[in-house]
C-alpha cells in the first residue's frame, strides 16, 4: 500500500527497520504483504471494536466505519426496533447515547490497526483495507462496567459483527460475561481478547475474559519487533492462544492524528 507511514508498520511487514531506535528482526511480523496478495479485505466483513469508542470521523477511518442501514439518522426514532435511537454507527454504552466517539484514543488506535483505510496515500493502513468497524464504547480512562461490556457484545452479535476486538480485562470472574460470550459463540461470533499486561502466567493467575474456557475466544499476547514476548505481556500455555505485534505500534489516534502505542491500554509514546 502507498500509505505514508506504511514503513513504520513493522507488525505488518518487518524488514528489520528501526522502530523508535530498536532495529527489528526481519519477518517478525504477521506476513501481511503475503496475505494481501490473496485479499485486502471486504466491506462484507464487520468487526466490532468494544473499547473506549472510536473517532469515527478520523480521515483514515471514516470510510470504513459501519453504518446501520436500519436507522434513519437524526429522526429521533428507533427505526430498527432494537432499543437504541439513531444508532447509525454503533452505541455509547458508557454514556448511553448514540455517539460512540473516543475520549482516550485507545479504541481509535485499535480500529486503525484493524481497518484503517489502506492504499489511500496517507497515514497508516489497517490489516484489512476495506473491512468495516463498529464502534461500541463501554469504558473511559477510568474503566467501565461488565454489564456495559455485555450490552456492547450482545449489540455487536445482534447487528451481525462476526468478530469483536476486546483489548481489556482483569482478574474478576463474571458468570454473566462468560454466558454472553457463550451466546456469541452460538451465533458464530469470534471474541478476540487481550491476554493482559501484568507480565504474569495466566494459567496460574487468571485474566478475564481472555482465560474463559470457550473455543470462540482467541487470547492474544503481545510481541515486539524482535519476535520476543513483550515484557509487560501475560502468557500461558493453556490460557493464551497466540502472540501478535503489540509494542511500538503506529496507528490512528484522536484529533485525526497518529501515534505510537504499546500495551493493550492507551499509552502515548510520541506523536508521528
Amino acid at each position: 500500500p502507498n500509505d505514508s507511514y506504511y514503513s513504520l508498520l513493522w507488525g505488518l511487514h518487518n524488514t528489520g527497520q528501526a522502530i523508535l531506535g530498536v532495529t527489528g528482526s526481519a519477518d517478525a511480523d504477521i506476513d501481511m504483504a503475503e496475505a494481501w496478495n490473496i485479499t485486502t479485505g471486504s466491506q462484507n466483513c464487520l468487526v466490532a471494536v468494544v473499547d473506549t469508542g472510536v473517532q469515527w470521523n478520523h480521515p483514515d477511518l471514516d470510510a470504513n466505519i459501519w453504518n446501520n442501514s436500519g436507522e434513519t439518522a437524526g429522526n429521533g426514532i428507533d427505526d430498527d426496533g432494537n432499543g437504541y435511537i439513531d444508532d447509525t454507527r454503533g452505541w455509547d454504552f458508557y454514556a448511553d447515547d448514540n455517539n460512540p466517539t473516543d475520549e482516550t484514543g485507545h479504541g481509535t488506535h485499535v480500529a486503525g490497526t484493524i481497518a484503517a483505510e489502506g492504499n489511500n496515500g496517507t497515514g497508516v493502513t489497517g490489516i484489512a483495507w476495506t473491512c468495516k468497524t463498529m464502534p461500541l464504547r463501554f469504558m473511559a480512562s477510568s474503566g467501565g462496567t461488565v454489564s456495559d461490556a455485555i450490552s456492547a457484545l450482545d449489540y455487536a452479535v445482534a447487528k451481525g459483527a462476526v468478530v469483536s476486538n476486546n483489548s481489556w480485562g482483569g482478574s474478576g470472574n463474571s458468570t454473566a460475561l462468560y454466558e454472553a460470550i457463550a451466546r456469541a459463540r452460538a451465533n458464530g461470533h469470534i471474541f478476540v481478547a487481550a491476554a493482559g499486561n501484568d507480565g504474569q502466567n495466566t494459567d496460574a493467575t487468571t485474566n478475564y475474559p481472555s482465560a474463559y474456557d470457550l473455543d470462540n475466544i482467541i487470547a492474544v499476547a503481545a510481541t515486539d519487533n524482535l519476535d520476543n514476548l513483550a515484557t509487560f505481556s501475560n502468557y500461558g500455555g493453556e490460557t493464551v492462544d497466540l502472540g501478535a505485534p503489540g509494542v511500538s505500534i503506529a496507528s490512528t489516534y484522536n484529533d485525526s492524528t497518529y501515534v505510537w502505542n504499546s500495551r493493550l491500554v492507551s499509552w502515548l509514546v510520541s506523536r508521528l
